[in-house]
C-alpha cells in the first residue's frame, strides 16, 4: 500500500528527499507522516501533514526538514537539508487511508528506507 524511496548515504550538511506513494483501491488519504528509527532506539515521529497541508515537526528537525504532499498522487515527501549524523535512521512513512467502499481509515506503514549521514 505504501512504497517509500529516496534514502541513501550522504555527508553531513547534505540533502536527501524521501518519497512515499500510497497505491491500491484508495478513496482518500488523511494524515500522512514520517517516522524514523535509529539502531537501538524506539521509532519516533518526525513530521506530519494533514490533507489540508497543515504540518508538524519534531523540534530537532525544524528548519531543516520539510514535509509536503501531492493529494492527487497520494504521495508524501520529506525534504531533508543540513543533515546531521544523528539523523541516521530507517525512515518510515505512515498514512491514514480510506479505501473504496469503506467509511473509516486504517493506518498503513511503508517498508522503510535507510538514511545514513556520515560525519
Amino acid at each position: 500500500q505504501l512504497q517509500a524511496s529516496g534514502g541513501g548515504l550522504v555527508q553531513a550538511g547534505g540533502s536527501l528527499r524521501l518519497s512515499c506513494a500510497a497505491s491500491g483501491d484508495i478513496f482518500s488519504v488523511n494524515d500522512m507522516a514520517w517516522y524514523r528509527q535509529a539502531p537501538g532506539k524506539q521509532r519516533e515521529l518526525v513530521a506530519t501533514i494533514t490533507s489540508g497541508h497543515s504540518t508538524w515537526y519534531k523540534d530537532s528537525v525544524k528548519g531543516r526538514f520539510t514535509i509536503s504532499r501531492d493529494n492527487a498522487e497520494n504521495t508524501v515527501y520529506l525534504q531533508m537539508n543540513s543533515l546531521k549524523p544523528e539523523d541516521t535512521a530507517v525512515y518510515y512513512c505512515n498514512a491514514a487511508v480510506i479505501r473504496l467502499g469503506q467509511s473509516f481509515s486504517l493506518r498503513y506503514w511503508g517498508q522503510g528506507t535507510q538514511v545514513t549521514v556520515s560525519s
